[in-house]
């Protein structure tokens, strides 16, 4: 079995408050920020797009920071996985400069044998193609998906995937021990 992991939510921590109250503390920032962020993770906009169609300067510095933290007890895990011989994967809604940032950063993203980065295969979650995507590069059809948000669990098990809905590292460990062949 392949397991396909998220990244925010499972690997990294959700985005920063306290980066995200340097940004901005106005509603309305945040409804234009979550209201164009879909075109920006699949790469359809650039970051100046992105952020002009926010209407606010470019914060792509305090916008990667702000996603910028990772649960290392998740990375041991990855690792244990890896060094198992286990295949693990990544698909992550991320806007380029985040990916970049990410695979200056952290080494750990050479263990997956695929990054299905949003923002370089033109699809995002919960959108079906992003999973077919993964699942045809994989040339699998046994591949766990892992994510923090129901609805990408839900729609990744419409591909023919199975899904775990992520809470805690605690619950995941239990289940890959308890399925056959992880």
């Amino acid at each position: 079995m392949i397991v396909l992991f998220d990244m925010f939510g499972v690997i990294a921590r959700d985005q920063s408050p306290e980066v995200m109250a340097t940004m901005s503390t106005e509603p309305e920032f945040w409804d234009a920020y979550w209201a164009h962020r879909p075109a920006y993770d699949r790469g359809d906009v650039t970051a100046d797009e992105y952020w002009a169609l926010v209407g606010h300067p470019p914060l792509v510095e305090k916008d990667v920071a702000s996603w910028n933290r990772v649960d290392y007890e998740m990375v041991a895990l990855l690792h244990e996985l890896h060094n198992a011989g286990r295949r693990i994967a990544l698909l992550s809604n991320i806007p380029e400069d985040h990916a970049r940032n990410f695979e200056r950063t952290y080494a750990w993203l050479d263990l997956f044998e695929l990054r299905a980065f949003s923002c370089r295969i033109g699809h995002a979650k919960p959108d079906r193609a992003a999973f077919e995507w993964c699942r045809d590069a994989l040339g699998g059809d046994d591949i766990l998906f892992v994510d923090d948000r129901l609805e990408n669990v839900r729609a990744a098990e419409l591909t023919g995937m199975r899904g775990h809905h992520f809470t805690g590292i605690d619950g995941l460990r239990a289940l890959l021990g308890a399925v056959k062949d992880v």
